[in-house]
């Protein structure tokens, strides 16, 4: 009996393995939980075979799932780039997206595959800069879209999701125990002056450490326990961990993630990739 699998329930098993779960996977997709959950089905029932394990709050792939997931995606890529060399013989357009360095993850990546695959003819030039230059570039008509971390909402944008600041260091290391407090920040990081504010309000007696122009460098600072510094909860890198909660730091209050751009122009491919961006934020 010959068996053929369906692309568009792959996508959705690619989807699942990718964000974790049913929800998540359909808000990216933007089908409902009941129509991913039904398409999994199917393909369990096709394969014979028992593909993800349930039995934990987060799904996970059974071995049969991992084999399967590295075809899957193959064969989902090769679907899109099928379509793509066939169907599409002319540049369609171009946007530009400003996104903030520690919130390109996790959203971000996951949308720029989606959108390339329903607009392979837009070209997508991503820019990662601090807010207040993002701003700017926007405000001269040189960013379509941006992305900002900020305490408040300027004119014409919308909050996509609210993050409480927190310390972060060295994993197991003691820089926040040192007096004065070593801190470690870019120079035009949006944080820096209100961490600095509370310190002050709170008697604690802190040194600029480093002062860069570069994340990379404050990262390797803080990693290295020469400093502390203030990330966004769940954004920071895998060689940085939370400070552990026990009073000695002033609390940092939280920050909204923002959206700012234009209205559906460029033949309304703009307006359809911030809609993406606020299904990928709906999903975290």
């Amino acid at each position: 009996m010959m068996r053929n699998l369906d692309v568009s329930v792959l996508r959705s098993f690619v989807a699942v393995a990718q964000t974790g779960g049913v929800t998540r996977a359909a808000g990216f997709l933007n089908l409902t939980q009941s129509a991913v959950s039904m398409q999994l089905k199917r393909l369990e029932e096709l394969m014979g075979l028992e593909l993800l394990d349930r039995s934990n709050r987060k799904i996970s792939l059974t071995a049969a799932g991992e084999q399967l997931l590295a075809y899957a995606r193959r064969m989902v890529d090769l679907n899109d780039e099928l379509f793509a060399r066939l169907t599409d013989h002319a540049f369609e357009g171009e946007v530009t997206l400003g996104v903030p360095h520690d919130i390109v993850h996790p959203v971000i990546p996951q949308v720029l595959q989606r959108f390339s695959a329903e607009y392979p003819r837009v070209k997508v030039r991503l820019i990662s800069l601090f807010t207040t230059g993002l701003k700017r570039m926007h405000a001269r008509g040189e960013c379509d879209v941006i992305l900002t971390t900020e305490p408040d909402l300027g004119s014409g944008g919308e909050t996509l999701a609210e993050l409480p600041l927190r310390w972060m260091g060295a994993p197991g290391g003691s820089a926040w125990k040192h007096t004065p407090l070593p801190l470690a920040n870019c120079r035009n990081c949006s944080f820096r002056i209100d961490t600095q504010d509370r310190l002050n309000a709170a008697e604690i007696d802190w040194i600029q450490a480093v002062e860069s122009d570069s994340d990379r460098t404050v990262e390797a600072t803080v990693a290295a326990d020469l400093a502390v510094t203030v990330m966004l909860e769940g954004t920071q890198p895998q060689q940085l961990e939370q400070l552990p909660s026990c009073g000695q730091l002033p609390e940092l209050g939280v920050q909204k993630i923002n959206m700012y751009g234009g209205t559906a122009s460029n033949g309304g491919f703009v307006g359809h990739l911030m809609e993406m961006i606020r299904q990928g934020y709906r999903t975290l």
